[in-house]
């Protein structure tokens, strides 16, 4: 009798995410133990965000399903209706792919309900990197709530490991491997420096700035003030072009790229919008750049691989686990970003970051936990038992 392939539903909605996941989906797709069940959401399926679904159909992976949660709006009351939407979806989609593990990562709303809809219906889920804090911004009550809602923890570092096991999570049931997404530094062939500049339409002769900004809901600064005054900062720099990427589908992100749209118009000979670079011209960007401004996790995460200096503004990453290429500016205020940025390309900051390992990892993590999926015992996993960390005497 042929034994039955184990079913992966892995869950993606954004073109970042998706970029973390791949060499885990590579996996699963190749293993011919396991089935790939690969959920579209979100942001893939917008025409405004760049309908990125088709990159993913580019590589060559089969689409189980859509799910389609997204409205025509950026506010509050229409990402908890997204939210309401997506559950639905997620509820038909796992009732008719019958998915033994779903596989999710980070913190998004579109996560939320993906694994919202999976606990009724008992289907154990697989979550990667849990434990983290994003104190800015409402994400940081998804990720928590979707790690007490998982049944298989892959944090990407011990601290996070550590936070998780903290919340009652038995402690064998947690995997620390590392950031996935750090694989594809190590595996892809990253494009040098004249190719990423003829291919992004950049200057060869200036000096070139990443900027990812997304807004921080959260906070009682409203968001395009705070743009406006990152805006304010960068006309204020010289030398450097900066490349533009746009924020993410959350409540007031889509000021903030009208904002950046006419900044990039009014001084194209200094700055270009990109509504999506993918994975390998992203990464081969913040390869050759020569610094980043912003309040991304990729500043967080995968800068430090490049020892590429990163002014993180806000506290839309407070409580991360950061290294020492990142100067944080607590306050989105004009004068503390130009002064964070000129410290950034100082001689003595770049030759400070010589010999910098990344807290995250070194790139191996996506075959260690495609192994994880194909083997960990699955009976009675989604029963759950709060773990008593022991009383330190």
């Amino acid at each position: 009798m042929t034994k039955s392939k184990r079913k992966i539903a892995v869950v993606t909605g954004t073109r970042a995410e998706y970029g973390l996941l791949y060499w885990i989906i590579k996996g699963i797709h190749e293993d011919p133990g396991l089935e790939l069940q690969l959920i579209a959401t979100g942001m893939h399926l917008s025409a405004e965000f760049g309908n990125t679904v088709k990159e993913i159909e580019k590589d060559g992976f089969p689409i189980a399903d859509r799910v389609e949660m997204l409205l025509s709006s950026d506010s509050g009351v229409s990402t908890a209706i997204s939210m309401g939407v997506g559950i639905t979806g997620f509820a038909r989609t796992y009732e008719r792919l019958g998915p033994d593990i779903i596989l999710v990562l980070g913190d998004r709303f579109e996560i939320f309900s993906a694994v919202a809809a999976a606990v009724p219906l008992r289907i154990p889920v697989a979550h990667i990197h849990g434990g983290e804090a994003t104190e800015g911004v409402m994400d940081e009550q998804f990720r928590h709530a979707v790690t007490k809602m998982s049944s298989i923890h892959f944090p990407a570092t011990k601290r996070y490991a550590g936070r998780i096991i903290q919340m009652g999570e038995r402690p064998e049931r947690v995997y620390c491997f590392g950031a996935p997404g750090l694989d594809n530094i190590y595996k892809l062939k990253l494009l040098n420096r004249k190719e990423i500049i003829r291919e992004l339409g950049l200057p060869m002769k200036d000096k070139t700035g990443v900027v990812t900004f997304h807004p921080e809901i959260i906070d009682n600064f409203p968001v395009e003030s705070q743009v406006k005054e990152l805006l304010r900062a960068l006309s204020e720099t010289r030398g450097i072009f900066w490349v533009i990427t746009m924020p993410n589908a959350d409540p007031g992100g889509r000021s903030i790229q009208a904002l950046l749209d006419r900044f990039a118009l009014k001084n194209n000979a200094r700055a270009k919008t990109f509504p999506s670079l993918g994975q390998l011209r992203y990464l081969s960007l913040l390869k050759h750049a020569d610094l980043m401004v912003g309040n991304s996790s990729s500043g967080i995460v995968e800068a430090p691989s490049f020892r590429l200096p990163v002014v993180n503004i806000g506290d839309r990453q407070g409580g991360r686990v950061r290294s020492v290429n990142i100067i944080d500016v607590p306050v989105c205020r004009k004068r503390g970003i130009v002064e964070a940025i000129e410290k950034a390309m100082s001689d003595d900051f770049k030759g400070s970051l010589r010999g910098l390992k990344n807290p995250y990892g070194r790139g191996n993590a996506s075959e260690k936990i495609v192994s994880v999926l194909k083997k960990i015992n699955l009976r009675g996993i989604v029963k759950k038992q709060f773990y008593e960390v022991p009383e330190q005497r």
